[in-house]
C-alpha cells in the first residue's frame, strides 16, 4: 500500500501589506500605548467590551493621509452620541485587498479613490471629549478581526 502525503500551505492575505503613513505628524505610525484612558492595543480590556482596532498616534487637527492606494466607501458615525459629537465621524475604506475604517477623522470626502500618502481628512479634536487621552486615529477591520499584522 503507498502513502499520500499532502501539503497544505495557507498564506496570510497580510503577507506584503503594510499600512504606509496614517497622520501627518507620525511617519513610523507610532501607537497608542496607556494612558488614563486605557490602552490602544487591539483586544485592550475596556469597562464592558474589548477594544476592537489599533489606536495610531495622531495630534488633534493634523492630516491624516492615505496608507496605500484606497477606495473610500462613505462616512460612518462611531458613537451617535451627542455628548461625542465632536469626535463622531469616520471613514469606510479598501484597498490592497483589506476592507477597514478610521475613526475620529473627519473625510474630505467619502467616495472615489485617493493614492497613499494623498490627505483624506482632518484628526478630529479628541482632547476635547477625553481630556489626557493620547490624541489617535482608531484603525478597524470591517470583520473586526486584528489589524496589527498590517503595521
Amino acid at each position: 500500500m503507498r502513502r499520500v502525503v499532502v501539503l497544505l500551505a495557507v498564506l496570510c492575505v497580510c503577507d506584503g501589506v503594510r499600512f504606509g503613513q496614517l497622520c501627518s505628524g507620525n511617519p513610523t505610525n507610532r501607537r497608542r500605548t496607556s494612558d488614563g484612558w486605557g490602552q490602544g492595543h487591539y483586544g485592550a480590556g475596556r469597562v464592558d467590551r474589548l477594544h476592537k482596532g489599533l489606536d495610531i498616534v495622531c495630534e488633534d487637527g493634523s492630516d491624516v493621509l492615505a496608507p496605500f492606494d484606497v477606495t473610500l466607501h462613505g462616512g460612518l458615525l462611531v458613537y451617535n452620541n451627542p455628548s461625542k459629537a465632536a469626535i463622531d465621524s469616520g471613514i469606510n475604506l479598501r484597498g490592497q485587498g483589506l476592507c477597514f475604517k478610521l475613526f475620529y477623522v473627519r473625510p474630505d470626502r467619502t467616495s472615489g479613490s485617493v493614492r497613499k500618502g494623498d490627505r483624506i481628512g482632518t484628526m478630529l479634536p479628541m482632547q476635547s471629549v477625553y481630556r489626557g487621552i493620547t490624541s489617535h486615529v482608531h484603525v478597524q477591520m470591517c470583520d473586526k478581526s486584528d489589524p496589527t499584522p498590517y503595521f
